[in-house]
């Protein structure tokens, strides 16, 4: 994951400062030269780190930090703050038209993964309750239109196109198309090339100076570093954009791109791709991202993507069940599915404060969950409703069905038994809140061995 490795190194850093009762300056100009290091290693460009760690320290050496019961942990405050100021401080949100259509335009190098964004966007939209409309403007890269196809119907978003006919035309013809039908935000989706040249930027300037958008977001890949923030600015100077989609930021990124780009360009990051599925999209929160680099979860985040991604009828039914005690194998496996739409189990846990670090150097296998399905699935109706009635003949058969073990399936029997035990405890009066309180009422069941 992005940050990792810068993570790391301010919690070594952080940790010699902690071992000290009391600070001196020294103490605090010594660990902003390894907060400086590793945001290089982090490949944050060199002038933003240098006055990232110089803002830093101004504020750190103050009477009030270091005269302070917890001087370190006042350092670590300062250093929240500051790294939630230089990503842009607060949440920038996607412009909205006083009179729709809002038209984006969305712009970057080949391979950035515009198009895939261009749905990734529609698709938030949609589910809150918008109508956008994706438009193919690239009209040179071979099978451009046809992707852009393929991602709106996975999405269910409709995709306007003309074929090769001018980009400026196709745009054009698009808006009104848009206001004619009632679609509040179009997408038009413009062509890349593998590097910055003359042509393009014309192009674009074209588009912008006749469709006039409200919003211009530039799409760049985290995985480039540094060339990153160069495109943006070269990107910028030329066409003049509104916001940044940093893509890729869920990869093997040292997340010097997300750092650098807001304080070198001046534009907010608008959104970030974190995963390959139309669903992996986040709204870029500085202060969240901020307090995951430190180690100290993000909830909030974690708390959303269960509001967005978690059926609540499902949740109320689950919750009910739980409470009278019958929970059974078809629920259980309801509830992996419904776990699995909210991305991997380690970087779920990373959300939760104090967890991330503990969990950092352990494999959490997210095959298990897969595996644990395929027990389920191998099953017949009656055996989910009433595990009980799994004799060792039948356990041989589910066995040989999902490819596993006997013993496979006699752990995850005694697993779902311990679950019926620690739930018949909540039963009685006040259940319902005992079970809120031990986070067993929704979501995944508390207690089961992963």
């Amino acid at each position: 994951m992005a940050f990792e490795g810068l993570s790391d190194k301010l919690e070594t850093a952080f940790k010699k400062l902690k071992s000290k009762g009391s600070l001196t300056e020294a103490d605090v100009r010594e660990a902003m030269r390894e907060v400086r290091l590793a945001l290089l290693e982090a490949d944050v460009n060199y002038k933003v780190a240098k006055d990232f760690t110089a803002a830093v320290t101004e504020r750190a050496i103050g009477a009030k930090v270091m005269e302070s019961l917890t001087p370190a942990q006042m350092v670590i405050k300062i250093v929240n703050e500051e790294l939630t100021s230089l990503m842009g401080g607060t949440q920038s949100r996607l412009a909205s038209a006083s009179h729709p259509p809002t038209v984006v335009m969305m712009c970057g190098l080949q391979g950035s993964g515009k198009t895939t964004h261009c749905a990734k966007i529609a698709l938030r939209l949609k589910n809150q309750g918008n109508r956008p409309l994706l438009v193919a403007c690239d009209i040179y890269r071979p099978a451009a239109i046809k992707q852009l196809q393929v991602v709106g119907e996975q999405v269910g978003v409709p995709v306007f196109e003309m074929g090769t006919a001018n980009p400026v035309d196709i745009a054009r013809e698009a808006v009104k198309l848009a206001k004619d039908k009632g679609y509040d935000y179009v997408f038009l989706d413009t062509a890349g090339r593998l590097h910055i040249d003359e042509q393009l930027m014309q192009e674009l300037k074209n588009i912008k100076s006749e469709i006039k958008p409200h919003e211009i977001l530039l799409v760049v890949d985290s995985m480039t570093g540094q060339d990153a923030v160069t495109v943006a600015t070269s990107f910028d100077e030329a066409l003049g954009i509104d916001g940044l989609i940093l893509t890729k930021l869920d990869g093997d990124t040292r997340g010097g791109a997300a750092l650098s780009a807001r304080a070198v360009t001046g534009k907010p990051i608008k959104f970030v791709g974190i995963g390959e599925k139309l669903e992996d999209l986040d709204v870029f929160h500085p202060d969240r991202m901020a307090s995951r680099i430190l180690g100290m979860g993000d909830v909030l985040s974690l708390i959303e993507k269960a509001e967005t991604t978690l059926d609540e009828k499902k949740a109320a039914e689950m919750e009910e069940k739980l409470r009278k005690n019958k929970f059974d194998l078809n629920d259980l496996l309801d509830q992996f599915q419904e776990m699995k739409k909210m991305g991997s189990m380690k970087d779920l846990l990373s959300m939760i404060p104090g967890v991330g670090k503990k969990i950092k150097d352990v494999d959490v296998d997210d095959r298990q969950i897969d595996r644990t399905q395929a027990i389920i699935l191998s099953m017949t109706k009656a055996e989910r409703s009433n595990p009980d009635i799994i004799n060792p003949s039948r356990k041989r058969r589910i066995a040989a069905g999902c490819g596993m073990q006997v013993e496979d399936i006699n752990r995850l029997l005694n697993q779902y038994r311990q679950m019926q035990k620690l739930y018949k405890q909540f039963n009685g009066k006040g259940s319902k809140k005992k079970m809120r309180r031990m986070g067993l009422g929704g979501g995944m069941p508390g207690g089961f061995p992963m």
